[in-house]
């Protein structure tokens, strides 16, 4: 039974894959194995997923404005979102190859968590007790499935492999990781358990996308496309013509 589950699942990451125009990729097709590396959320109906909601419910609704601001302005995340903790320079269209980078690894998280979310089929809150949602910072169609949390499994593979471009920064990095996935259970969206998930996801994808030699490479071509905006402006004495002799 668990190999015909696994097989069922294989097949639809790879037309998770094929639906979203995905490239090569770096990663082998089923890499993570989503299904070894995740439990399964909680059945419906049981204590444990009554639990779940009802966390979910507490922390929406004692979600600040200003959390619920950000949650929304996170609906679509990117590594963008990352440039209060790494620096305002880091904005859409000043640095390509690093860009092209996390589009990629975008679109392979994508699939990972699109095939389990078709898997599992679980109803997100607002879909659950829409009276109870009513400030969900997204309100999606039912096919539009909760576990595991996308943004949650995207927030922490962009932080870990951003960490790897800016060591500095590690810690604020990952911080901001962890709060991309959390903003989603304070916007009504996910289910703590969701998110949990993710970053178990997200990090496994990290781990995979550093052993592959070509994601390396395009790593390091981001990392030296980044200095250029990292390195400290040139000195007056850099800069001024030498002395005639």
């Amino acid at each position: 039974m668990k190999t015909k589950m696994r097989s069922v699942f294989m097949l639809m990451v790879l037309a998770a894959a094929g639906a979203s125009g995905l490239f090569a990729g770096y990663l082998p097709p089923g890499t993570p194995d989503t299904m070894a590396l995740l439990a399964p959320p909680p059945a419906a109906g049981s204590a444990e997923a009554k639990a779940d909601l009802e966390n979910t419910f507490v922390i929406h609704g004692s979600a600040t404005p200003a959390e619920l601001a950000l949650a929304r302005d996170e609906n679509k995340l990117t590594i963008f979102h990352f440039a209060p903790v790494i620096g305002v320079w880091l904005v859409p269209g000043k640095f390509p190859k690093t860009e092209a980078l996390f589009k990629a690894v975008e679109a392979e998280a994508k699939a990972a968590t699109d095939g389990a979310k078709k898997f599992y089929q679980r109803p997100r809150p607002y879909h659950l007790e829409p009276a109870r949602f009513p400030h969900s910072v997204e309100h999606e169609d039912p096919t539009h499935y909760s576990y595991p949390s996308g943004h949650s499994t995207r927030g922490t593979v962009f932080a870990f492999l951003l960490a790897e471009l800016f060591p500095d920064k590690r810690e604020a990095i990952l911080a901001k990781g962890r709060e991309a996935g959390w903003l989603r259970v304070q916007g009504g969206v996910h289910f703590p358990t969701d998110v949990y998930a993710g970053r178990v996801l997200g990090q496994e994808l990290a781990r995979d996308f550093l052993h592959s030699p070509e994601f390396q490479a395009d790593l390091m071509a981001a990392k030296a496309e980044l200095a250029t905006a990292t390195k400290p402006p040139a000195t007056l004495a850099e800069v001024s013509p030498a002395p005639a002799r």
